[in-house]
Order: structure tokens, then sequence, then C-alpha cells
């Protein structure tokens, strides 16, 4: 794992090279680890990625929304063009319901809120994004704190919308960044993890086929939040 200090170097973990919570004919969700990208970037050497990694083993996959390098979690893929039809006007439309838990540094004054800043991609240093009340597009995210530790917060948090990198600026815009992010942490709260704490841990959608709400779950690898389904490992 890349140190805080030192330049950026894409080691993607490789065992378990793929972690499946489900898979039916249309649905294949997987447990995407830190430090692995979604789709492939540009440089030869970020080739490896989750959609390659699933489409090894289900060719017809086909990726139908993302999860930044460093967080870890739950991604659904398609697995026809009707499906990825369907699931994807499910996120268009905010239809999805997802819980992420994140550790940030400090106590909020509260014990839940909202944040509700407009983002864009701050061009001069992407991939960051910064709030724009003027250019923006509408953000929001709803958060409630589920444990105090000394120098951190647990913190459960669920976006209504999906802007890129949503979660992260949102928390530093509350005064508490993420900690262990490379963007956005300074510091103590920068090295303090190894990795970002923020893990896709719930995602609730409809099935393709009877539109029943389906609940999947994967475990918070940096926080024990009791027993949770984790699916076959490939």
């Amino acid at each position: 794992m890349n140190s805080p200090s030192a330049p950026f170097i894409y080691a993607p973990p490789t065992s378990p090279f793929l972690t499946v919570v489900h898979h039916d004919e249309q649905l294949l969700v997987l447990n995407k680890p830190s430090g692995l990208l979604s789709v492939p970037g540009r440089a030869e050497a970020h080739k490896d990625c989750l959609e390659a990694r699933a489409q090894s083993i289900y060719p017809t996959a086909t990726t139908v929304h993302r999860l930044d390098m460093d967080t870890s979690g739950l991604l659904v893929m398609a697995m026809n063009k009707e499906a990825h039809r369907h699931v994807g006007l499910q996120f268009e439309k905010r239809m999805t319901r997802k819980t992420y838990i994140a550790r940030i540094w400090g106590h909020p004054g509260d014990d839940a809120g909202e944040v509700n800043l407009p983002l864009r991609c701050d061009w001069p240093n992407r991939p960051k994004q910064m709030v724009d009340h003027e250019l923006g597009r509408s953000a929001l995210t709803r958060w409630e704190v589920m444990s105090r530790e000394e120098k951190t917060t647990l913190m459960k948090l669920m976006p209504v919308t999906g802007r890129s990198h949503q979660l992260r600026v949102h928390m530093l815009a509350l005064g508490h960044p993420i900690v262990g992010d490379r963007l956005y942490a300074e510091g103590e709260a920068l090295s303090f993890s190894g990795r970002l704490n923020l893990h896709a841990q719930t995602l609730e959608l409809r099935h393709p086929i009877g539109g029943e709400y389906n609940t999947f779950t994967a475990a918070c690898p940096f926080f024990d939040l009791g027993p949770s389904a984790e699916g076959c490992i490939c």
C-alpha cells in the first residue's frame, strides 16, 4: 500500500481476485477493494480494474456505476443490455439507496445532519472536486454519527446524489475530512490510516425482473459492524 507521503504508484490488491456478493442472469454485485480502479485508466499500467476482472469470468457484465479507486465496497454490474438500462435508470432517477461507512477526523457538533453543497471539478487540481455555488451541480449527503472515538468519528453517510468525490468533499466542507484521504486530508488526518476510510456498505435497488427491492451488504473492512454477507471469493 502506498504511503500517504510517497508518490502514487498504482499497485492494486490481487488477492482475492474478485469477491462476488450476488450473481444471477441480470445482476452481478461485487465487493471492490480499496486501491482497485472500477474501470481501466488510460495508461497501460492502469488496465487492471474491477471491470476487467469481472469480464474475465462474466464476459457479458457491463459497468453501471463506479466507485473511487480508494473507496471499497459494493458495485453492481449488469449482465445484459436490458438490465443495464433498467439499473442505469434507477441510478439516474435516484431510486437506489446507498449507505457508506466513513471514519472522519475529529468530532462533529451534532449527531446527524446533511450537507447540501454544489460540486464541480477543480480543473487545475483534477481529479479533485470543489464546492462552487455558481457553476457546481447540486449534491446532497445525509449523515449520522455511529460512534465517537478518541480522535475520530465513525459515520453513516447516505448520499442522495452521486457526484464525483461527493462524500469526500462534503465531509471536508463539514470540517472533518475522511481519514487516509490522499486528496483532501492533511497532517494527522491523512497519516492516521494507510487507506481511505470510506466503504460502500449497503446498496438497495429494484431487480430488473419483477421490480422487487434487493438489499446487498458488504462488511466494512476497517471497522467491525457485525455479521455481513460476503459472497464467494474468486
